[in-house]
């Protein structure tokens, strides 16, 4: 009896696994009947599609990255203060000075002129200029500073007369030519050699060295009629306007040719001539 049951178990697993083979082998068969396919005719004039080789085209710029730039206006010099920022606190002896920001751009105007905002003209054609031949991005780290403003970045005695309080002066540098300074000095002078309403005037035309040691920096400026210009190296001239670790310029107008008079700080035009909110 236990030897019929072993058989019988063989030839049972024998018919089942013929069954599953076979239904394989059939589904195969089909399988290979399906992907057999017709034969292509072609007359004896016809001929294989040649596409056109490939060529590289340029790639799109992102709009930081091409040299079209926005025209520099007055809207660039607004204050860069910010109720946001932390207080400055600085010891003095035995007292504990802290100087708050101030609300920025939005909780006051540019200097008034003739009751309109006003920055000096020669900054924002100078700077337009020199983006336009160096085909790269100005960078203004430091245009107006109210006087709250102007405390904060920097409470030293000498910054009490900035001209940046007066719309009269500007900090930059030039992106992608940061460790290029004395190409823009170079572009400076140009300017006033290439600019027509200054054809002949040599005291705008010329530049000179301001060789007193009263500045805080250490390369000598450079000075024409109009303006005053400034280099300061990596570790000169860092406040909180100025953190970024590029040498930058800065030009001060020193003659306004609308008016034909000297431009000079005061009191009066830092501290009333801007709108409050």
């Amino acid at each position: 009896m236990k030897y019929f049951s072993v058989v019988l178990t063989f030839l049972l697993a024998f018919f089942l696994s013929g069954c599953f083979f076979s239904e394989e082998a059939e589904s195969e068969r089909a399988r290979l009947q399906n992907a057999i396919g017709e034969y292509i005719y072609r007359r004896h004039n016809e001929y294989l599609f040649k596409p056109e080789p490939a060529t590289q085209s340029a790639p799109i710029l992102y709009s930081w990255e091409n040299n079209s730039f926005h025209s520099i206006t007055k809207e660039y010099f607004r204050c860069k203060g910010s109720s946001l920022n932390p207080p400055h606190v600085v010891q003095r002896k035995q007292e504990t000075l802290r100087f708050f920001d101030c609300g920025g751009a939005e909780r006051h105007s540019l200097p008034l002129h003739n009751d309109k905002e006003f920055v000096y003209p020669i900054l924002i054609n100078l700077l337009n200029y020199l983006q336009h031949k160096s085909g790269k991005k100005i960078v203004i780290t430091s245009g107006h500073r109210c006087p709250q403003h102007n405390v904060y970045v920097d409470d030293s005695l000498e910054n009490q007369s900035s001209k940046h309080m007066i719309g009269a002066e500007v900090s930059f540098y030039v992106q992608g030519w940061e460790d290029k300074p004395a190409e823009i000095i170079k572009l400076i002078h140009h300017y006033y050699l290439e600019t027509p309403k200054y054809k002949g005037l040599k005291d705008f035309q010329e530049f000179s060295r301001y060789e007193k040691q009263d500045t805080n920096v250490s390369t000598l400026p450079w000075m024409n009629k109009e303006v005053f210009v400034k280099l300061f190296k990596k570790k000169e001239g860092r406040n909180f306007d100025n953190r970024h670790p590029y040498p930058y310029i800065s030009i001060q107008v020193r003659y306004d040719m609308e008016t034909q008079t000297k431009v000079f700080y005061s009191w009066e035009k830092a501290h009333r001539n801007f709108l409050r909110q």
